[in-house]
């Protein structure tokens, strides 16, 4: 029995569109059933879409997707599906990886296998780096925004120049909160959340 070509399709975000992985796809498939599809990260293994894919396909089938990063976001994940549709009997075509969608006389598949082995390493190990970079990129430019004084996140509400003075009267009992806040003009809930901060460094 020959097997059942399937596809599987991801995008990160709820806002972005499948139809580009679809247009390369759909010629693959004989029925759109066989289509799965999530909009879910990658590091997310509990994805539906990808769940119910592991559920329906059989030894013998074959799965298409446009790029092997759509599997999951990280190289551990990719080769521990990758290792699980091998030992299930199942063949992976990767659309930008155009020797895995070669076919080869029966008995050398090994060729197939290792030359595939080797791509799936290089590609997964690139795509590992390029996220490790952009990380990186990420700490070096808030280290640069910090030492140029910059503040990152929401802006720092400064203390009045005469804080110290009414805040040690009010705390010795001269004067009272409210009477505090409107030297100050300061509002109530941010009165208190600058007292707890002010404290916190005393």
């Amino acid at each position: 029995m020959t097997g059942i070509n399937f596809v599987y399709m991801r995008v990160s975000t709820k806002e972005q569109n499948l139809d580009r992985q679809l247009e390369a796809l759909k010629p693959y498939v004989s029925n759109e059933k066989y289509i799965y599809s999530d909009k879910a990260s990658g590091k997310d293994m509990e994805r539906e879409g990808f769940q119910n894919l592991l559920k329906a396909m059989r030894s013998g089938d074959t799965l298409y997707i446009k790029s092997i990063d759509r599997l999951g976001r990280n190289k551990e994940l990719i080769k521990q599906y990758l290792e699980h549709f091998k030992k299930e009997g199942i063949r992976v075509k990767i659309i930008d990886l155009p020797t895995t969608m070669q076919d080869v006389p029966k008995g050398q598949e090994w060729v197939i296998d290792m030359i595939n082995n080797i791509i799936i390493e290089v590609y997964t190990s690139m795509a590992e780096k390029e996220r490790e970079d952009i990380k990186q990129r990420q700490k070096e430019g808030i280290a640069v925004a910090k030492s140029k004084g910059k503040h990152l996140g929401r802006p720092v509400l400064e203390l009045p120049k005469e804080w110290t003075k009414i805040y040690k009267e009010w705390k010795a009992g001269k004067i009272t909160a409210v009477a505090f806040m409107d030297a100050i003009g300061m509002k109530k809930a941010t009165f208190y959340k600058k007292v707890k901060e002010y404290e916190a460094t005393l």
